[in-house]
C-alpha cells in the first residue's frame, strides 16, 4: 500500500497523473476469472508458432492446437448447403446465378425476407427474428417426438454461452451467506467458473464419477448441496450432456433423477446440450432433459424450471465463427421471462449471420429436395469420422502405461487420466505450477502438442488430467496421439 502512495507521489511530482485503472482499482471479480481453454498454455503455443515463423529451430515443424473445438480451424469442411444459402443472403445479387440450386435460392430468399430491408445488414429484434424463433421451436417439436415448444420461449443468443452467461446473470442475487450458489460438475467447462467469478457467485463443484465413465451420481449432488448451504443459497443446478470435457451421455434414468432432485431440493435446472448431435458410443442416445421433463408429468412437468442451449459451433456443422445459438426456457415467470428480455436488448442482437445459419440447422433440407442427398452425406461423414477419432483415442490412450482414457461417448474431446512421477510433481511445485500444467508444457515445448491440463476444469484431489480435442484429421490425430503416448513415457523415465 505504501509504495502505491509513493508511486502516485511521486508521478504527481513529475507532472504525471496517476492511472484511474489499474490492477489494485478494477473491478476485484474480473480478476478472479480464468479461462483455460484460452489461457497462459495458448498464450505460450502462440508464441511457439512466431518463433517457427521466423526461423527458430524447434524440436516440431507447427504446432497442433488439439486445446479447443474449433473444427474447421482443424480442417473441417464446412457443409455445402449451409455456406451456399448463407452466400446469398450476403450477396443477394447471386440470387440470379446458375450455380446455386433452387432450395438454395428459395431458402436464402425466405431468411432475407424476414430481415429489416431483406439485409443481414440489419438489426433483428433483441431475441432474434421471428421466423427462425419459429423454426427452432418446430426443431424442438420434431426432436422431442412431438412435444410442444413455444417460440415465445426461445431466444437467440450469440452462440450458447452469451445465454448461458445471461441466465446467470438473471439468477445470481444475495450477499454473504444468502449469495447464490451455483452447482457445476468438476470436471467442467472453464466457461461456468469464469462467468461464475465474474458475477461473484459461489461455485458449487460436484464431482463425476471417473471410475463409472465420469457417471453424475445423485448421492454426490446430495453432498455437495448439504455442504454449500453452510455458506450460500444454491439455487441452480447445471448439467453438461454430452459432457464437456469428458465426454460421456447420460442415461435417460439419470437425466429423470437429476430432474426430481432438482423439483425437491427447489433448483432452476441449466441444460448444456450443445453437442446433442456429438454421440458416438454403442448403446448411449441423447436424451433432451426438456424432454424427459415433460414425459415425467406433472407435478415435474408443469412446474420445474428448465434452461436449456444449443449452439452451431459443435455438432457436425463445427460454424464456431458464425456465434449461433439459443436458449430454450420451460416454467419460467412471466415476469422474469420480460426481465430476460430487456437484458438481452442491452446488447442489441444477435450477430444476424449466426441467426441465419441456425435457421438452417434447425431446418436443413428435406428428403424431396435437391440439396438433400448431398448434405445428408457430409453430415454422415463428418459423424462417422468424429466416432472412429473417438474410438482411435481411447484405444491408443489405454495402450499406454500410466495413461487411463474412459470412452469418449459423445461430444468432441478426451479427458485423459495421466501418471505423474513423485519427482515431477515436485519439480512442478518449485516452479510455481500445477503438476498437470507443468506436464503440458514440457509438451507442448517438445512435441508442439497444445493440450489443456485438467487443473484448468477442476479434477478430485490428487490426480492428473489434461483435455484435448479429436478434431485433428484422423492421420494427424493418430500422430498426436502416438507422440503424445511417447512422451508420457519419456517424461516418466525423466522424473523417475
Amino acid at each position: 500500500m505504501a509504495s502505491r502512495v509513493n508511486d502516485q507521489s511521486r508521478a504527481s511530482s513529475n507532472g504525471l497523473k496517476g492511472k484511474v485503472l489499474t490492477l489494485d482499482t478494477m473491478n476485484p471479480c474480473v480478476r478472479r476469472v480464468e479461462y483455460a481453454v484460452r489461457g497462459p498454455i495458448v498464450q505460450r503455443a502462440l508464441e511457439l508458432e512466431q518463433e517457427l515463423r521466423q526461423g527458430v529451430k524447434k524440436p516440431f515443424t507447427e504446432v497442433i492446437r488439439a486445446n479447443i473445438g474449433d473444427a474447421q480451424a482443424m480442417g473441417q469442411r464446412p457443409i455445402t448447403f449451409f455456406r451456399q444459402v448463407l452466400a446469398l443472403c450476403v450477396y443477394p445479387r447471386l440470387l440470379n446465378s446458375p450455380d446455386f440450386p433452387e432450395d438454395v435460392k428459395r431458402r436464402a430468399e425466405r431468411i432475407l425476407q424476414a430481415c429489416g430491408g431483406q439485409s443481414l445488414g440489419a438489426y433483428t429484434i433483441s431475441s432474434g427474428i421471428q421466423l427462425i424463433r419459429e423454426d427452432v421451436a418446430q426443431y424442438i417439436e420434431r426432436r422431442d417426438g412431438g412435444i410442444p415448444a413455444d417460440p415465445n420461449n426461445v431466444f437467440l443468443s450469440t452462440g450458447a454461452s452469451d445465454a448461458i452467461v445471461t441466465m446467470l446473470k438473471l439468477l445470481v442475487a444475495g450477499e454473504g451467506r444468502a449469495r447464490t450458489g451455483v452447482l457445476i460438475p468438476i470436471p467442467q467447462y472453464p466457461l461456468y467458473s469464469a462467468a461464475l467469478a465474474e458475477l461473484d457467485a459461489v461455485q458449487v463443484d460436484y464431482y463425476l464419477d471417473e471410475e463409472r465413465a465420469w457417471a453424475l451420481d445423485i448421492a454426490e449432488l446430495q453432498r455437495a448441496l448439504r455442504q454449500a448451504r453452510d455458506r450460500c443459497c444454491p439455487r441452480v443446478l447445471c448439467v453438461i450432456n454430452p459432457g464437456n470435457p469428458t465426454g460421456q451421455v447420460q442415461t435417460r434414468e439419470c437425466i429423470e433423477a437429476v430432474i426430481r432432485f432438482a423439483f425437491e431440493e427447489g433448483l432452476f435446472l441449466m441444460a448444456d446440450e450443445v453437442y446433442q448431435d456429438n454421440v458416438y458410443a454403442e448403446g448411449s442416445q441423447f436424451h433432451s432433459f426438456k424432454k424427459v421433463l415433460m414425459e415425467m408429468g406433472p407435478p415435474y412437468a408443469s412446474q420445474q424450471e428448465l434452461a436449456s442451449f444449443h449452439s452451431v459451433s459443435k455438432g457436425y456443422m463445427g460454424e464456431c465463427g458464425f456465434r449461433g445459438g439459443y436458449v430454450e426456457v420451460v416454467n419460467m415467470d412471466a415476469e422474469v421471462q420480460k426481465q430476460m428480455g430487456k437484458l438481452m436488448s442491452v446488447r442489441l442482437c444477435p450477430p444476424v449471420p449466426g441467426q441465419a445459419l441456425l435457421d438452417l440447422v434447425v431446418s436443413p433440407p428435406s428428403p424431396s429436395e435437391p440439396s438433400f442427398r448431398q448434405f445428408q452425406a457430409e453430415r454422415q461423414e463428418v459423424l462417422a469420422e468424429l466416432a472412429a477419432k473417438a474410438k482411435l483415442t481411447e484405444q491408443i490412450f489405454n495402450e499406454a502405461p500410466g495413461i487411463r482414457c474412459n470412452p469418449v461417448q459423445g461430444a468432441m474431446y478426451s479427458f485423459p487420466r495421466v501418471q505423474l512421477p513423485p519427482r515431477a510433481v515436485q519439480r512442478a511445485q518449485e516452479l510455481g505450477l500445477a503438476p498437470d500444467m507443468f506436464f503440458c508444457l514440457c509438451l507442448l515445448e517438445e512435441t508442439g502438442i497444445c493440450v489443456v491440463p485438467g487443473s484448468g476444469f477442476g479434477q478430485q484431489e490428487g490426480t492428473y488430467h489434461f483435455r484435448m480435442t479429436i478434431l485433428p484429421p484422423m492421420e494427424k490425430l493418430r500422430l498426436l496421439l502416438e507422440k503424445l503416448r511417447h512422451f508420457h513415457a519419456k517424461f516418466t523415465n525423466e522424473y523417475s
